[in-house]
Parts: structure tokens; sequence; C-alpha cells
């Protein structure tokens, strides 16, 4: 709050109208009118006790104004001097302590600040009283003390005349505040100015009252108002609007009544209508407010009647807690899942980069292999002078190929000599041997993988990665709750749940090799087959939805894996891993193809890639050179020896072929076998060979090979027409060994004849030849 300013107001006159601080003089009881004309006459006590009190008045002037800086300064019951009709001489003034000492001296309003005020404004509370306060001798102060004393005796009465100053009451209250003094100052009355009337006193208490009680409530309106109110000051302005004095009792106004406005006429039935209607407002809430009541009621007892009966019913509960259970568990299973299934398919990828390595190592030194004996073996055949003594100038690179070679095929020899199979052929063997420093480098790396492997879910409670406990989660849901159980097709979730964990107890798994465990061995096929027999015994519906998920589970997951070993790494030249594959594919194609539709489109994706595989082991790995008989006639000549390996590695991948009976088509296989191997190559090398013995032997081994299923039709008297060619070659080495008289050999090619339905052929030759005892052989066969 800002500063009150200085105030440079000029004084005004002493019979100013708005100066209230004016008092009427009042005569002491007991003095005459003469008394009363004395000259300026003030009673009070001796001069030690009134320096006293006036520095104490003093104190509370200054309290007093700087407790609120913007209030003026209040007289302490002052009286300037009035000129009275009678007399020219002013009476004196007694300052009033008692009134001091109930309320304090307060503020009176800025009237009277104006005409106590000094023309600079710089007049204080000690230049009034030093202006208004004679101080008498102690001879004087003595003699009042004894009038004042006597005049209290006299008149123990409260005057009806309100010109006296000293009644009863006002000398029991100087009295009480004489009491009130110190003890030092009870003998002495203290010296005021002439007392006022009652009804003034009584007036200035109310008045300073309640301008206290408004000041300290509106300390900066008032501030407001006094700036106001001193600027009209300062500019004379005689015309404004009232101000609004509320906070004051006698200041304010009330408003008078303007008989000019006119209001509606009030009827009884005006009345009466508007009480009615408010009645039917208030009636219509009400009727609202008891509906709403009513609502809350019901809803209160709604939701006591529920809670109730969700405490008194268990299954409920038991039913909520194992859903909220389950699905908190499901949850913590995906998240574990999403989070291993990135390792698992490292460790995967790096387990099919590891044998791919190997099996494209295979096949490519088997094909350098075979070019460099068949450059070789050419080279001999251009020059006919180093036949003889192989001799023949060759670089270090074949000759390090053909050295490796024959050692490889000599171990073999030994190890077969050793295991006492002395019936084996030179070219059926696999050759899939790997030198040490390779296979160390192999067991190492896979060693490697198969470590990390393991520590995929090292970490990991055997409630989220062991497929027996998880499953073991869901059967308790079939078993307690089948309906939701079945509902919620957990048949087809669970395959997905399982795929991951699957997938890393397949890592280690290689379909190819001929001691690999087994699918039905294996712990997930065993814990899935468990689960759905137990669904069976506890399903009344003979087509429950669980029998799908083995199929489901083969179909997703290991047929996807199968069909990558087939078009990566498998070697259709390999008997050992083509017998091991197709074990694994009958088991999985056969006997688990409950689901038609689901397991189909992944049988039909992996007899692709196999037909595939083996178009492509057609064309590049069979290789049967043609020689001049003069070459081949010495069995121990190289090029013999050659042509004779690569014959019976083509006849090994004929019957490789013919072991996916009953898994591929009867026209694919007969298109592979029949017409692309054996009438391509095989049939043309048998050609070029020498009737004999070994004709025969090689004939026999190729009808061997042949299904017996494609024969089985008993009113079959010829043999199926990819075997045409076969056929006539039997024949034709027929015809050649009964002109040598070979009776041995002859009967076998009959009893070939016969095996494969060439029972037209086989008569006409008997026939011919006067074969007569061969004629049973034909009657066993029909």
């Amino acid at each position: 709050m800002a500063h009150r300013p200085k105030r440079t107001f000029r004084p005004r006159r002493a019979d100013s109208s708005d100066s209230d601080g004016a008092q009427e003089t009042f005569a002491e009881p007991g003095e005459t009118g003469e008394q009363a004309a004395r000259g300026p006459a003030v009673e009070g006590p001796p001069s030690g006790r009134g320096h006293a009190e006036v520095a104490e008045l003093l104190r509370r002037g200054r309290g007093r104004r700087r407790g609120r800086a913007w209030a003026s300064s209040r007289r302490a019951a002052t009286a300037a001097p009035r000129l009275d009709g009678s007399s020219d001489v002013p009476e004196s003034r007694m300052v009033d302590l008692s009134a001091d000492e109930e309320d304090g001296a307060h503020h009176s309003s800025e009237s009277k600040d104006d005409q106590s005020s000094s023309p600079n404004g710089s007049t204080t509370l000690e230049d009034v009283f030093s202006s208004v306060v004679d101080i008498p001798d102690a001879a004087f102060i003595q003699a009042t003390y004894g009038k004042c004393k006597l005049a209290r005796a006299q008149e123990d009465y409260i005057s009806l005349d309100v010109k006296h100053a000293f009644t009863k009451s006002g000398m029991k209250k100087n009295s009480e505040d004489s009491e009130s003094e110190p003890d030092d100052f009870k003998d002495i009355t203290p010296f005021t100015p002439k007392p006022q009337t009652l009804r003034q006193r009584m007036a200035d208490e109310t008045k300073t009252r309640n301008e206290e009680t408004s000041d300290d409530s509106q300390d900066e309106k008032n501030q407001d108002i006094w700036e106001q109110q001193q600027m009209r000051k300062a500019v004379k302005i005689t015309k404004g609007q009232d101000i609004d004095l509320s906070y004051s009792r006698e200041s304010q106004t009330v408003k008078k009544f303007d008989a000019s406005v006119s209001f509606p006429p009030v009827s009884l039935e005006i009345i009466k209508k508007q009480l009615n209607t408010r009645l039917t407002l208030l009636q219509d809430t009400h009727r609202s407010h008891l509906r709403e009541y009513e609502k809350y009621i019901q809803d209160i007892k709604s939701s006591k009647t529920t809670i109730q009966n969700l405490e008194n019913s268990s299954n409920q509960a038991l039913s909520f807690k194992f859903y909220k259970s389950m699905k908190i568990y499901v949850e913590n299973l995906i998240d574990c899942l999403n989070e291993k299934i990135i390792n698992i398919q490292e460790i995967e990828s790096a387990m099919h980069a590891l044998l791919l390595k190997q099996a494209m190592k295979f096949m490519k030194r088997r094909q350098d292999e075979l070019k460099h004996e068949s450059a070789y073996l050419q080279q001999l055949s251009c020059t006919p002078e180093t036949s003889i003594n192989n001799s023949l100038a060759i670089d270090e690179k074949t000759q390090w190929i053909l050295e490796e070679v024959e050692s490889r095929r000599a171990r073999r020899r030994q190890a077969r000599i050793l295991s006492g199979n002395c019936t084996h052929e030179e070219g059926t063997s696999s050759d899939d041997e790997l030198s040490s420093a390779d296979m160390i480098d192999f067991q190492k790396s896979q060693g490697d993988i198969l470590q990390d492997h393991k520590k995929i879910f090292e970490d990991v409670h055997s409630d989220f990665c062991n497929i027996q406990n998880i499953l073991l989660k869901f059967q308790q849901w079939r078993e307690k709750f089948p309906d939701s159980y079945y509902e919620a097709f957990i048949s087809l979730c669970i395959p997905k749940l399982l795929n991951p964990l699957i997938r890393f107890q397949l890592i280690d798994w290689n379909p190819l090799k001929f001691d690999s465990i087994g699918l039905k061995q294996m712990p997930w096929f065993t814990s899935i087959k468990e689960f759905i027999d137990c669904s069976m015994e506890d399903s009344k519906k003979e087509d429950s939805s669980d029998k799908k998920i083995l199929s489901t589970v083969i179909n997703k997951t290991v047929i996807p894996r199968l069909t990558g070993f087939v078009e990566f790494i498998w070697d259709p030249l390999s008997t050992t891993q083509t017998a091991s594959l197709v074990t694994q594919c009958r088991m999985i194609l056969e006997e688990h193809s409950t689901c038609e539709n689901e397991v189909n489109k992944g049988k039909q994706d992996l007899l692709k890639s196999i037909v595939s595989r083996m178009k492509k082991a057609i064309e590049d790995d069979v290789f049967i050179p043609l020689y001049p008989k003069s070459a081949v006639e010495n069995r121990t000549s190289p090029h013999s020896k050659f042509q004779e390996r690569q014959f019976w590695s083509g006849l090994k991948l004929f019957s490789n072929i013919l072991l996916w009976n009953e898994l591929l088509p009867e026209d694919i296989l007969q298109e592979l076998g029949l017409e692309k191997l054996l009438n391509r190559y095989l049939i043309i090398a048998l050609l070029n060979a020498i009737p004999g013995p070994d004709i025969v032997k090689k004939c026999s081994q190729i009808a061997a090979y042949l299904p017996e299923k494609w024969f089985q039709n008993s009113a079959m008297r010829t043999s199926i027409p990819q075997l045409e060619n076969f056929i006539q070659f039997l024949l034709q080495s027929a015809h050649k060994l009964s002109r040598n008289e070979i009776r041995d050999e002859v009967k076998e090619i009959v009893l070939i004849l016969v095996k494969i339905k060439a029972l037209n052929q086989a008569e006409s030759f008997i026939e011919e030849y006067h074969l007569d005892h061969l004629r049973s052989v034909i009657k066993e066969f029909e």
C-alpha cells in the first residue's frame, strides 16, 4: 500500500461546520457561574503525576499512529476554545482520562483532523497538549483537588442536568480509573480538561468502537476513501457522490422508498397460484428424488446379493482362479518362447549349415574323382601302347586324386574282408569317408553347436520348457472345464505353442543316419501321444479335435525340417541315407495321416522335393562309359573295372529309387527307375557287355529290385510297357546262351521273365528251344 502523502491543506476556521471536535462546556458541580467565567483553570494531579500521565498519553498516541500509517491522528479529548455569547474569556477544557482508559483516545473523522492540524500539516500530539494544557503549580492543584473531593461528597447522585459533568457514575468511573492506576498514584486525582456530558461520552464511545471494528476489516478500502476525501478537499469539490460508509453505524444512510415506482397489482389469487405452482414443482422434484432413491436401494440390494452369491459360490471362485492362473501361465509361456525362438533358429541354422557343408564336400569330391578318372582312362584308350603298362604321364592333381580314391577303396575292401562280406560289388559303396583332419574338424564344430544347444533352456523352469509339463496344464483344463477347453480351440493352439520346443529337440536329429532315433522314440512324440490317448478316454466325442494335434505337429514342424534334409543334404546314391530317410518318411506319411487336408499339403511338398532330388542325381551322378570290347575283355583292365564300378553305382541308384515304392506314385517311380535310368543307362551298358554269367547276374539283380506289387495281377500275361527293352535284352541273351549250351543261365533268364510277368515271351522261348522241363516253372507263377 502506498504511504499517505504529507498533508498540505490550509487550516479551517474554528467554527467550521464539518468540525465535530468542539465539545460543550460543563460547569463543575457546586460552582457558580462566576467560577465558570474565570480564566482558564486546569484541575489535575500534582506536577509529578501530571508529567507521567502526559507522557503516557503521548506514547499511546504515537503507538496508534504507528499501527496504521494511513489513519489520521485523533486528539484525545481535546477541546478548542469557543466564544461565549456572555463572555469573551475562553472556558477551560479538561482531558477525560477515564474515556481514554476505557477505549483509548481514538481517531476522529477527517474534519477534526483538519481543524486541529497546522497549515503545514506537521502538528503533533505534543503540540496539541502544549497548546491546551497549562501545568499549574502545586498549591493550585492541591486546592482544586480539595474542591473536587468536596463536590463528590455533596453530589452522590446522577444529575438530570446534562450540563453537569461530574455525576456519581462519573465520579465512580474516575475513582475506578484512579484505583486502576499504580499504587504510587492512588491518592492523586488526575487533572483533565472539563469533562463532557454523559450523552456525548456515550456517543463518542459508540462511534470510536464502530470505527475500530471497521478499520480492522477494511483497511485498504478506508485508505482509498481517505485519499478520495483528501482530493475532494484539495480541489474544493462541493458536488459529488455520497461515499458509502457502511462500516460506520452513524454514517449509514437508509435508502428512501421511491413512491414513483409502480408495481403490478397483487391479489390473493395470484399469490395462491404462484404458491400452487411452486408446490407442484417441489412435489415433482420430490417424486423424482423418491424414484432415484428407490433405484439406488434396489442397486444396493442387487450388489449385496451378487457379492453374497459370489462369496457362497466356491465353484465360480475356483474357476475364476483357475482361468486367471492359466492366463498368466500361457502369457509367461509365450514370452519365454518368443525370447528363446531366436536362439533356436540360430542353432538350427548352424547345424543345417554344417551338415550341408559336409554333403556338398562329398558330392564335389565324387564328381571331381569321376571326372579325373574318366579323363585318365580316356587318355589310356587313345594311346594303346601305354594302356598295357599304365605309364601315361598325368599331372600331380590327377595323380593325387587317383591315389586317394584307390586308398579309400583298399580300406573298404579290407574292412569287408574282416567282416566276412565277400559278395560286395565294387561301386556299391557310398564312399562317404572323411579324412581324420576333416572328421576332427566336423566333430568339433558339431560339439560346439550342441553345447550351445544345451544352454538355450538351462535358465528356464521345467514348466515352460518340458512338453509333458505343458501338456499336463492343458490336460487339467480339459478335465475340469471341458466345455471351455473345446470352445477355446486349444487343439489348434497347442501345435503352435509346442513348435519351438519340438524344433529344439530336432536340432540333433539327423534322419539320414542309420542309427538316428525314430520319431516314435522321441520325448515330444510320446508326450503328445499320451495326451491324445487321455483325450480319447475322457472325451465322449468320437471326433475329438485333440486327435489332430499329432498330425498337425508333424505337418507344421517335422515335415518342413525333413524337406530341408531332402533338398540339400540327402545323397540318393547313398543306400544308408536313403533307407533311413524312407523309414522316417514311411512312418510320418502313412501312420499319421489322420488329418488328410493338412498332412497332404506337407506330404506333397516333401514328395516333390524327393522326386526332384532323384532326378538331379540321375542327371549328374550316373555315368557308365562305353569302351571297345578289346578294352573290356580283360576283367583286370582299368577300363573294365571303371565300367563295372559305374554300372553297379547306377544299379545302386536304381535300387534306392525303387525303395520309395508305396510312398511315391507308381507312375513316377516307373518313369524315374525304368525309363530314365534302366532303359537309358543300364540296358545300354548290358548290351555292350559280353554275354555270360555276369550278364545274367546283373539282370537277376535288376529284377530283384523291381517291386512285386507291380506284378501281383494274376491275369497279366505281359509285363509293364516300361520293361519291354529289358525283356528283349533277356530274350536276346537267352538265345546266345542256348546256342552255347549254357543251360543254367538260360533257366535263370526264363525265371526272370516269369517273375516280371512276361509269360507269353517265356512260353514262346521254351517252345522254340524245346525246354519242356521249364514249363512247370511257368505253371507255378500262374
